[in-house]
């Protein structure tokens, strides 16, 4: 093999492989370093962009679990309007009681019918309660709707529970005729609930907005337009509480259903997670093993660069 001054091939071999070597060790460190098997797109184009779009759902499938958890408080505090409404029935349900003892005078059965009709301004308070703005009872009503019946208007909430948003799987959560609940025609052989609209779309109590005697509402939008509490029969009492008690089983419904939505979208959530960390997530274990190897073979590159540049000493001591 010649001897050569301008050109030392040798150095210039161990110089790429100490270069290629190093490169490699430095592509280990960041990959160790950041735990990502992808640090940038010439790793695995394809990998990148598949983690990028499972990336999105798994951000989508995080907000569809907020959602969902802000519904399920939206019918937990309807929920506890409407147990407010059934104590307050039973309460009017109590006076209606206390007002037929024979023992009681007429100001005695005044001051209970009284507080009876501050309890029907209660409830029609109750029923206007918002949530966040929104509101949890429907108010604006049909003329005549029977209550739970298919002439009745849904107002509903639609929640999207999927990573795909409205063109998805949602649930729809209504918002509870509480006014409706409340109101009886005793014509009705089944004391089946109505409701009513007034001029400005509002549920104003019977007083308002019907003149016939056998329409009785539980809530008024104020004490003047109740009704007193010898109006009504205990068939009445009876049939409003049984009213409340199946929006109760309604918001139940609802809520079990929006339960499961959401450990549906938490498990999807997870897999989809796994998935993306066998494409992105390095394997420790393996890099490790390549970070020691290429850790060697920088410093045998550069051991031999070494070596290789004295071989022009080899020259000089031939020139002297």
């Amino acid at each position: 093999m010649p001897l050569n001054i301008n050109t030392n091939a040798a150095a210039s071999s161990a110089s790429y492989y100490l270069s290629k070597n190093n490169a490699a060790l430095q592509k280990s460190l960041t990959r160790l370093s950041s735990g990502s098997r992808i640090t940038q797109p010439a790793d695995d184009a394809g990998g990148l962009a598949v983690s990028m779009k499972l990336s999105g759902t798994i951000n989508r499938l995080s907000g569809v679990e907020k959602n969902i958890d802000n519904a399920i408080s939206f019918l937990q505090v309807q929920d506890g309007v409407l147990e407010s409404a059934g104590k307050i029935l039973d309460r009017m349900a109590e006076l209606k009681a206390l007002s037929q003892d024979v023992l009681k005078n007429d100001s005695d059965i005044a001051n209970y019918d009284s507080e009876f009709r501050n309890l029907q301004v209660q409830l029609y308070q109750m029923s206007e309660t918002t949530f966040n703005g929104v509101s949890l009872f429907s108010s604006a009503v049909q003329s005549a709707a029977v209550f739970g019946g298919t002439n009745a208007e849904d107002v509903t909430v639609s929640i999207f529970t999927s990573a795909t948003g409205e063109s998805g799987s949602l649930v729809s959560i209504n918002k509870s005729m509480l006014l409706s609940a409340l109101t009886i025609d005793t014509n009705d052989a089944n004391l089946k609930s109505v409701s009513f609209a007034t001029s400005t779309g509002r549920h104003e109590g019977v007083g308002a907005v019907a003149s016939t005697s056998s329409i009785f509402s539980f809530a008024a939008s104020s004490s003047d337009k109740a009704i007193n509490l010898e109006s009504m029969s205990v068939a009445v009492f009876t049939q409003a509480l049984e009213n409340i008690a199946s929006l109760r089983a309604e918001n139940g419904g609802s809520v079990s259903r929006l339960q499961f939505a959401k450990e549906s979208a938490s498990q999807q959530k997870t897999n989809l997670e796994a998935a993306n960390g066998r494409i992105m997530d390095v394997d420790i274990a393996t890099e490790s093993t390549r970070l020691a190897k290429y850790n060697i073979l920088v410093q045998a590159s550069a051991s031999m660069l070494s070596q290789a540049n004295a071989t022009s000493n080899v020259a000089m001591m031939l020139l002297n």
